[in-house]
């Protein structure tokens, strides 16, 4: 492991990597600090819909007002995307957010157009539309405003409790089959939440939202993702009973994927905050991906080959048919969708 200064309160790496667009290094010459402030920047793009061309991955669309996030997951495989905006994977990824303040207006303006094919957008593919900021600033909350005015079918994603603010939105959505929420648990272990998904909500608050979520008649999952060989396989089978006593109906999960600068990331974090089980997991994870820390074939990415990646699909299988937990989100509706007029559009 290099000799990285020790985690901000609230971070899970104090690193920094160069990026691999970048050829200068500014290295800081001041000490370590026990804070990192986050730095929100603004995002002045001009459309909000994500187009998506791989083929492992059950949307083509999706949605999201920010960039980076703050939840600060060290696993994310969506780190690598802040190098093209300048920043690095590491620090930066978790502490300059870039935000679309127009994400709303852009939304109903693609789905007013004749030229928007009604599908479902999902919300989102990459980072947390509910991370921290969206308490204050409400763009996601925006969103689903207008996506319940179009009847525009989205599935959500998060691991933030926050989600449960947004009920009367996804209530109208769900009444037309237009919402499925999947709530990403990959522990229970609150301490290695907070270790490794420091600025999320705790998982026992995401059950408690899937309670809520379920009671108000959404449809709503729990994500595995990612499985963590040697550190979270083994809890697989309690937190999709625990998911299932909440009210989830279906179950999702993935393989932990290592792209870019997360490999070493990744490898350094568990070597500082469980070294006693670091080897371990870096060869299990070998195993699943011949031999590699990260396997970027589409066919193998998602679920990893292997004795060890074999045990983790029975294991979800078997504990989803004892719970009762579907593996396929329910199907999602177009039909429903409408443009409002010219006066509702005004609103946004």
């Amino acid at each position: 492991m290099k000799n990285t200064p020790p985690r901000p309160k609230g971070r899970s790496t104090a690193a920094n990597p160069l990026g691999r667009f970048e050829t200068l290094e500014v290295v800081p010459e001041e000490a370590p600090v026990d804070r990192v402030p986050t730095l929100y920047l603004r995002d002045n793009s001009r459309s909000i819909v994500a187009r998506n061309e791989s083929p492992d991955v059950p949307f083509n669309a999706s949605i999201n007002p920010y960039r980076g996030c703050e939840h600060g997951c060290i696993y994310c495989f969506a780190r690598p995307f802040h190098e093209y905006l300048g920043f690095s994977a590491g620090l930066d990824f978790e502490t300059r957010i870039l935000v679309k303040e127009s994400a709303p207006e852009l939304l109903a303006k693609e789905l007013s157009s004749t030229r928007w094919k009604p599908q479902v957008l999902a919300m989102s593919g990459a980072t947390d539309p509910y991370q921290p900021i969206e308490r204050k600033l409400q763009l996601t909350r925006k969103c689903l405003e207008v996506l319940a005015t179009f009847l525009n079918p989205v599935g959500v994603i998060t691991k933030n409790a926050l989600v449960g603010r947004d009920i009367d939105y996804l209530g109208v959505l769900a009444q037309h089959q237009t919402v499925t929420v999947l709530v990403s648990i990959t522990t229970l272990d609150g301490e290695l939440a907070r270790t490794m998904e420091p600025r999320t909500s705790h998982p026992r608050d995401r059950l408690l939202t899937l309670e809520k979520l379920a009671r108000a008649g959404i449809p709503c999952g729990v994500s595995l993702a990612p499985v963590i060989p040697g550190l979270n396989d083994h809890e697989i089978p309690a937190i999709l009973e625990a998911a299932a006593d909440a009210g989830a109906t279906y179950a999702h999960w993935l393989m932990l994927r290592l792209p870019g600068a997360v490999e070493t990331l990744f490898a350094d974090w568990l070597q500082e905050c469980y070294p006693d089980r670091s080897a371990k997991v870096l060869n299990r994870i070998r195993d699943i991906r011949g031999g590699r820390l990260n396997e970027s074939q589409f066919s193998k990415r998602l679920r990893g080959t292997g004795v060890f990646a074999k045990q983790i699909r029975g294991l979800f299988s078997s504990a989803c048919t004892r719970y009762g937990l579907a593996t396929q989100a329910p199907d999602l509706s177009v039909t429903a969708f409408r443009r409002p007029s010219g006066d509702q559009l005004d609103l946004f």
